[in-house]
């Protein structure tokens, strides 16, 4: 669920995604405020720029408004799902990890498998050259953690032919993830990039979000929906596309890929938010979280 409230303490630099740096920084208010965490990261303050970093540790207040502790819900539980699947995924003997749209994601600089998990990082050229600086300004010791950087435009690129010079096996199974880029994609890039995957080893694993389509949400979720749409369509990034269900799964299947599981908001409020003190949940917003697996 890439999407925040319109409103920040700071304004991304042109060239920028204004959605994965908000993203950004609701994963580290999440930090800051929320407890018990549900996804640690040690690290989401570091990969921003220091005055923007500052100005949350000072203020995280400024993003807990009611539409921004929801947001910031689904945001930090769609990264722990991705992170769940991918800790299956290593006990079944996966090494690469690849993130589609990488952001401002911060796996690699805490990856658990040092030396073990290859962590590839796909994303569009001038988003990646910003987080590339970021890194390399960060201690010698967590700037060596830096994921093998793969700058490409998927919609003009194979996604195999993108990993190869980074040293990606296609031989050897992967988790991929790839979270708060569909809405922004219209459908047939999305199959595009499904069908790039499924030419991944048997034994991959395929974790995704996705909007539902408004006619089959509730009302809540639907004036969720259509106020995010009018907010990011309004910062350059309309939302694209939407899905009902059980056509994509048909979609998936074609390709090769097996549904493992597919959650509605109630279902990630009941694994990640139950009986919190602190009521923090997510509202949905149409977005839900969906794993495959390669046969």
């Amino acid at each position: 669920m890439q999407h925040t409230s319109p409103t920040s303490p700071a304004m991304p630099r042109p060239g920028t995604s204004p959605s994965a740096l908000r993203m950004a920084m609701l994963r580290a208010v999440h930090g800051l405020l929320d407890e018990p965490v549900v996804l640690r990261d040690p690290h989401a303050l570091d990969i921003l720029e220091p005055g923007m970093a500052q100005a949350l540790r000072e203020d995280p207040f400024v993003l807990n408004d009611p539409m921004s502790r929801t947001m910031r819900a689904g945001i930090v539980a769609r990264s722990r799902y991705a992170e769940d699947a991918l800790q299956d995924a290593v006990a079944q003997g996966v090494r690469q990890y690849v993130v589609l749209g990488a952001g401002w994601d911060t796996l690699a600089l805490r990856n658990p498998w040092p030396g073990q998990l290859a962590v590839y990082e796909v994303d569009q050229p001038a988003v990646q050259q910003e987080k590339r600086a970021r890194v390399q300004a960060l201690p010698a010791a967590l700037a060596a953690r830096a994921p093998h950087w793969v700058a490409a435009d998927l919609s003009r690129q194979r996604l195999a032919d993108a990993l190869a010079p980074a040293g990606f096996d296609p031989r050897r199974p992967a988790c991929i993830a790839w979270l708060g880029v569909t809405p922004y994609l219209a459908p047939a890039a999305v199959q595009a990039v499904l069908r790039d995957a499924a030419q991944m080893a048997p034994g991959s694993v395929l974790v995704l979000d996705y909007r539902v389509s408004n006619h089959l949400l509730e009302p809540l979720e639907r004036i969720m929906a259509e106020h995010s749409a009018k907010a990011f369509a309004a910062m350059g990034e309309p939302w694209l596309s939407d899905y009902e269900p059980k056509i994509l799964h048909a979609q998936l299947r074609a390709l090769g890929w097996s549904v493992q599981e597919d959650l509605g908001a109630a279902q990630i409020n009941a694994r990640y938010f139950h009986r919190r003190r602190d009521g923090l949940q997510t509202a949905g917003g149409g977005f839900r979280f969906l794993k495959a697996v390669r046969g």
